[in-house]
């Protein structure tokens, strides 16, 4: 197959909670070019602990943080960043702000935007944060990879709704909780003009210590412009 190659892991990683250690040596032996991580620092000190992140699997920080509420895209020194922007979603009382981030990049002369995102826990809630971010995603022109931890598997509404005119990965294993997989509810998203060349959900050791949900790993081929 032609095109450019692009290796990108997204990863609930349970607000730093669990095994840090095992994260980061994992995540360094995968070696993604963009990582996108649901549940990252958007509290205190969250710039600093972005960045320490970043800093301690070889990436450096994208996009996101405190400004997408825990959505963050961390990239390797392979991807050139054009353009970052966040969203959130409207607030439903007693529950949490939730957002998305957004990166523009190129690698070796293929283009691409990503983003990523994670709905909300409440069924009722969720459906309209997929159609919110899925406006968005239908906005940028270009290929386009989406991931997120949906808190849906495939089927339910918020994640046809986001898998609609997009290529998705989602036979398998699955995703949630990583110590006994029941549930496929972490996604990731491409535009037709992406090749999915390689799909994985990662089901190591070190996955299962460094979160409570394993991550989605993909190599993808870009177009080249």
């Amino acid at each position: 197959m032609t095109g450019v190659p692009l290796r990108v892991l997204s990863y609930n990683v349970h607000g730093l909670k669990d095994d840090r250690a095992a994260l980061v040596t994992l995540v360094r032996e995968l070696a993604p070019d963009v990582l996108v991580v649901q549940e990252a620092p958007r509290r205190f000190l969250w710039q600093h602990r972005c960045a320490a992140l970043a800093n301690d699997t070889g990436m450096v920080m994208g996009a996101g943080g405190l400004p997408a509420l825990g959505n963050l895209l961390l990239v390797n020194l392979r991807v050139r960043v054009h353009e970052t922007w966040c969203m959130r979603f409207p607030l439903t009382p007693g529950r949490h702000l939730r957002g998305a981030a957004f990166l523009r990049g190129s690698v070796r002369g293929g283009q691409f935007t990503v983003s990523g995102s994670h709905l909300a826990t409440d069924p009722a809630e969720r459906p309209a944060q997929a159609a919110l971010w899925k406006e968005a995603l239908d906005r940028v022109e270009g290929p386009v990879i989406a991931a997120a931890d949906l808190n849906e598997g495939p089927g339910g509404g918020a994640w046809r709704t986001v898998e609609d005119g997009l290529v998705s990965s989602s036979a398998g294993s699955f995703t949630y909780p990583a110590t006994l997989p029941a549930r496929l509810i972490d996604g990731l998203f491409v535009t037709p003009d992406i090749t999915v060349d390689r799909y994985e959900v990662v089901e190591s050791d070190l996955a299962r210590q460094a979160s409570d949900h394993l991550p989605v790993l993909a190599d993808l081929l870009l177009p080249s412009s």
